[in-house]
């Protein structure tokens, strides 16, 4: 039955990265082969399969990821994303450096990978609490809550965006709701879930020789007009594009706003006004700026492999008939789609480690189930985000890079980060059931 077939497959690829430790991108394949077997398919067509999966995805996603890497890595090393946080701690005032921090971190995570950004913003996570004279997990708690929250519900960010091509959302609807949804995430997850700790067990000693930050003098660092926009740009352009779709859809301007909307170009763009206004204008000549592009690419080549990884797995999925299987189960099902997208993106969340393969493989399982119930792309988008977020643990490397940077043991890293994971999860699944009353 297809059923066991797929239950085979999440079987063969939790043994392969947990027991085995193999790479996720091999292990995909291995699964995905297997499921194809498994499903009749001859080992040619297995592989056929697997091949158009691999293309499919890397197709649509490579522009995105490489840019939105390139992007990132320009903003860190031009100083605008330091530029960004100290004038939002002077504008705030030490008063509100917890809500300064936040809106930093939710800014800068727009273009930021959640690793990068745990590394860009670290060096001013110390600086900041230190200044203030307050914890250093009141300000970092609320910090990568906000940037794992960013980095698991709003495109152009890998996983969201990668999801939202399986399941044929509306990728600036997504990057819309995905904010709604992110804006309660951060609050309770961050800032209110600090009020639950005594200020002693916020303490934490700023490990040494852990990181060589660098601190930019102000002459060095872009203005900070120059930085919000060039951050928040693709965001900008995508916006337009979903503004005029709604308020204009038969507009004269449509066909120029879809093309600059669309994602990779929105990307595209603004990695060539980035080139400029955090390479060229800061003394940076080409070279430079495209020994940058190098170190960014280098950084992603992983996160493109599983991607496609995924959709490979997806693509036998769907070739083998067993999208039309599910589907014929869903429709006597009085299960709610959207928690049970959710459902399967958090238990191999849980499994996998990886949020991206766990959102993936969740789509890619789930995706039949849209055309049989009509539920919203956009929220099962959302929703499979959220799934594949929360209860990160020892298998996870986002669980070692939070330990290690906060110098936290293994139990204090599970009564922090781990909870504070599984509440966004949890609270970003509620917000998803709210607007799908509505939507």
């Amino acid at each position: 039955m297809p059923i066991v077939s797929i239950i085979i497959g999440v079987l063969l690829l939790l043994v392969l990265m947990m027991g085995l430790k193999l790479n996720a991108f091999i292990s995909l394949i291995v699964a995905a082969l297997v499921v194809a077997v498994l499903e009749g398919m001859t080992p040619i067509e297995a592989m056929t399969s697997v091949q158009t999966g691999l293309g499919n995805s890397l197709g649509s996603l490579t522009m995105i990821i490489i840019f939105g890497a390139v992007l990132g890595k320009l903003m860190t090393d031009s100083g605008g994303a330091q530029r960004i946080a100290s004038t939002m701690l002077t504008a705030f005032g030490k008063k509100r450096v917890q809500l300064a921090s936040v809106i930093t971190a939710s800014v800068v995570g727009i273009a930021l990978f959640f690793e990068t950004g745990v590394v860009v913003l670290i060096p001013l996570i110390f600086t900041i609490a230190t200044a203030a004279g307050v914890p250093l997990l009141y300000i970092g708690l609320p910090v990568i809550a906000a940037l794992i929250t960013m980095h698991g519900f709003v495109p152009p960010h890998p996983g969201p965006t990668a999801i939202a091509e399986i399941f044929g959302a509306n990728i600036g609807q997504t990057i819309i709701w995905g904010v709604v949804i992110a804006i309660p995430s951060i609050i309770i997850a961050g800032p209110l879930f600090t009020k639950l700790f005594k200020k002693e067990d916020l303490e934490v000693e700023i490990p040494k020789g852990l990181f060589t930050p660098k601190t930019f003098e102000d002459h060095e660092m872009p203005g900070f007009v120059t930085s919000i926009i060039t951050a928040l740009l693709p965001v900008i352009l995508i916006g337009i594009k979903t503004v005029v779709e709604i308020v204009a859809p038969d507009s004269a301007v449509r066909p120029f706003t879809d093309f600059i909307g669309t994602a990779s170009t929105a990307l595209l763009i603004s990695v060539i006004v980035a080139m400029f206004t955090f390479g060229l204008n800061r003394g940076k000549n080409m070279k430079e700026i495209m020994n940058i592009f190098a170190d960014a690419t280098a950084g992603i080549a992983l996160i493109l492999l599983i991607i496609a990884g995924g959709g490979a797995f997806k693509q036998v999925l769907l070739d083998s008939g067993i999208d039309q299987y599910i589907a014929g189960i869903m429709e006597n099902t009085t299960l709610s789609p959207i928690l049970l997208v959710w459902l399967i993106g958090a238990v191999l969340r849980v499994a996998l480690g990886s949020a991206t393969v766990a959102g993936m493989t969740a789509a890619g399982i789930a995706a039949p189930i849209i055309a049989v119930t009509g539920a919203s792309p956009v929220l099962m988008t959302l929703a499979a985000g959220a799934g594949s977020v929360g209860f990160s643990h020892v298998n996870d490397a986002g669980f070692w890079i939070v330990k290690e940077y906060f110098n936290m043991s293994i139990g204090k890293t599970f009564k922090t980060w781990t909870a504070l994971t599984s509440i966004i999860s949890i609270v970003g699944l509620i917000g998803v059931l709210i607007l799908d009353m509505f939507l």
